[in-house]
Parts: C-alpha cells; sequence; structure tokens
C-alpha cells in the first residue's frame, strides 16, 4: 500500500538516474542522445564528493590493468579519449575520475553531486498518478523530492561492502577492515595480516603487502581456481554470465562473476604465486582475541584482519517500493524490475562488468524511451 506523503515534490523529471559510476553515466549518455535535456527531463545523482564513480575511493596503489579492464564509456573515443592510452603509472583513481569528468563536462550531463538519495517510494496521488518520487539529501542536509516517470538505479555495490560472520568475530582485539577501509601497504608494515577473499581485490592486497607486513596468510571459502588467461574478458565468461541473469530474475542474491570464471594470471600473479604470496588456505573456522584458529586446530597471529569478501547490490534506497524477495534479491529481466515496471536497474546482475554496463546503457535507455511514449 502507498504511504501519503507529507510534503509536495520539489521538481519534477522524466527520468532520475541514480549513481554516475559507468552504468549510469552510459544511460545518461544514450538518454540524451535520445532527446531528453539533462538538468530538466533528465537528472542524474550521485552521492560520490567527485567524477570516476566508485573508482574515486580505491586505493592509491591501484594502478590501471592491475584489475578488471576498465573499458570505455560510448562516446568516449569520439572526444579523443581512451583508456587503452591512459597513463599506468598514475593511480587508476585519477585516471578514471579525470576521464569521467570530461566526458561530463563534453556531454553536458549536469550531475548533481555530492547527493544522496535516502529513498524511492510511489507517488499514487491525483497529480502524479503513477510516478515515482525520488528523495534526496545534499551535503547540506537540504531534502528535496524528485517526481520521476522513471527511475534508472545504478548505484554500484560500493557502497555496501560484504563482511561475513565468523565465529569470535567480535573478540579479536586487532583491526579489522573490509575492502572500502584499504589505505595502502605502509598501514601495516611489520605487522601479521589476515587476508579473507577469493577475488582480484584480496590478490592485490597479499601482492602489496609482500615485504611490508611482517607475515600473510590467505584464507578463502573455496579453493582458488586459476584461469589460463592472463586478462579476464567477462563478456567470453558466457556461463558466468548466465548465471547472474539465472539469480536476477529469480530473485537471488547475485553471485560473484569472478566464481564462475577463475581468476587470469598475469605475469604479476604468476609471479606471486612462485613466491609462495599467493597461496589460499580452506576458511579459517573461528577467530579468538589474537587471531584465527584453521580447519586443522592450528592458530595464525593476526594484528590485523582484512576482509575483500566482496559487495552486495546497494539498493536499501529501494526498500520504500518492497521489491525485495524471500531470496534476497530484487527480480529483473532484461534490466527492468518485475514488479516495479517503472524501475530499471542498470549495472545489474548480468550487466556486472564495464563492457556489460556499456551495452545495457543503450538497451535500457530504449526502453525508457518506450515507457515514457507510452505514458
Amino acid at each position: 500500500m502507498t504511504e501519503p506523503l507529507e510534503n509536495p515534490v520539489d521538481q519534477h523529471a522524466r527520468v532520475v538516474v541514480i549513481g554516475a559510476g559507468q552504468a549510469g553515466l552510459s544511460v545518461g549518455y544514450h538518454l540524451r542522445r535520445l532527446g531528453l535535456v539533462p538538468g530538466s527531463d533528465l537528472v542524474l545523482l550521485d552521492r560520490a564528493p567527485s567524477t570516476g564513480g566508485a573508482w574515486q575511493f580505491r586505493w592509491e596503489a591501484l594502478r590501471l590493468g592491475a584489475a578488471h579492464r576498465v573499458h570505455d564509456l560510448p562516446g568516449m573515443r569520439a572526444m579523443g579519449l581512451q583508456f587503452d592510452d591512459a597513463d599506468r603509472s598514475r593511480p587508476a583513481r585519477d585516471v578514471v575520475g579525470e576521464y569521467y569528468r570530461r566526458f561530463e563536462q563534453h556531454y553536458d550531463l549536469r550531475v548533481r553531486r555530492p547527493v544522496s538519495v535516502s529513498s524511492v517510494s510511489r507517488l499514487d496521488d491525483d497529480t502524479a498518478a503513477g510516478a515515482l518520487c525520488v528523495t534526496t539529501r545534499s551535503a547540506d542536509g537540504t531534502e528535496t523530492r524528485i517526481r520521476a516517470d522513471v527511475v534508472v538505479n545504478a548505484s554500484g555495490t560500493w557502497g555496501t561492502p560484504f563482511v561475513p560472520w565468523y565465529p569470535g568475530r567480535g573478540v579479536f582485539r586487532g583491526r579489522q577492515l573490509d575492502t572500502t577501509d584499504y589505505r595502502s601497504a605502509a598501514e601495516f608494515a611489520r605487522q601479521d595480516v589476515v587476508v579473507v577473499g577469493g577475488g582480484t581485490s584480496a590478490i592485490g592486497f597479499l601482492l602489496e603487502l609482500d615485504g611490508v607486513a611482517r607475515s600473510t596468510h590467505w584464507f578463502t571459502r573455496r579453493p582458488m581456481v586459476w584461469a589460463d588467461t592472463a586478462s579476464l574478458d567477462l563478456e567470453s565468461a558466457v556461463a558466468a554470465v548466465d548465471e547472474q541473469d539465472r539469480a536476477a530474475r529469480a530473485g537471488e542474491v547475485l553471485p560473484s562473476i569472478v566464481s564462475g570464471t577463475g581468476v587470469p594470471v598475469s605475469r604479476r600473479i604468476r609471479a606471486g604465486i612462485d613466491r609462495g604470496i599467493l597461496r589460499d588456505q580452506p576458511m579459517f573456522t573461528r577467530m579468538d582475541e589474537t587471531g584465527v584458529v584453521t580447519a586443522d586446530g592450528a592458530h595464525v597471529h593476526a594484528d590485523a584482519v582484512l576482509w575483500a569478501t566482496g559487495f552486495r547490490a546497494d539498493l536499501r534506497h529501494l526498500a520504500p517500493l518492497h521489491l525485495r524477495t524471500a531470496a534476497g534479491g530484487v527480480v529483473v529481466a532484461d534490466g527492468r524490475s518485475v514488479d516495479e515496471p517503472r524501475l530499471f536497474l542498470a549495472g545489474y546482475g548480468p550487466q556486472a562488468s564495464t563492457i556489460g554496463a556499456n551495452r545495457a546503457g543503450r538497451f535500457i535507455a530504449r526502453q525508457v524511451m518506450d515507457v515514457l511514449a507510452g505514458s
């Protein structure tokens, strides 16, 4: 049942896009090409302080090419920009932030930031039957309500890191961090560090900590699978992408794409394997005050535990729509919510790769225009 709104809306937009990372900018670009005017018809919102999506929060040592490839935004090459030519000696967060800033300015997308979205709800009153209401809060605390004919959610995952519960987590006296907390290996100089997780972030942390930390131990929930290639082409990983699509259509929590593809072995990773730095162990059974206890009962001392255990889709602001299923996800087919047809989810499920987000941008934009034409 729709709850009555106490305050009138402050603005009407035909489309509101939540998030200005790869997926959100791609959708915005295509909607602009299809005739919507940024700033009035089309409103793009981003909670981050600057450009670059989640990349702006990555640690300083991360370089382009050290993780999944960043694909060019649509229309970027027409500007004379492409990530393949970017300076790989600079931090990835700086390069991506600069390129995205130039992209936003060139196409005049008028992204509003930093603006957080606190809720998306149904607005079924006499003046806006069937519309959605996007409630935002700016940095100074000002609340704004935008009536939208269509909402495209492209909020990504960076805001919702996943840290699993393990016995003893509450009694461990050392430091516990997730991926979003990591800044540099120097923070762990001469410390014993436990790294948990089987993805590229965990691998990157272990390689950076080598020679800085006193010791590292790597624990994974399932044995590592190394791919036979030097780079990961997510679009060719058909089975993994299909599994993402199946989970999205079933309203399940989305699985990790890497868990279905294996991790490619670059020269840097091969060197880490050969040196014994990248040697995973079965997940420990519990934590205690000073470390972790392994499956065979051995104790591993830890000054810090780094949980590189992935992320969940950040959909908390969609809670008023009551779309969450008993399985923990949202039912999404071809980028569109099945239970709320005025809502699209870009960069979700099979669109999670950066090139997938680009292709989804065009596909979703066309669907959005079809909805607007029929409203």
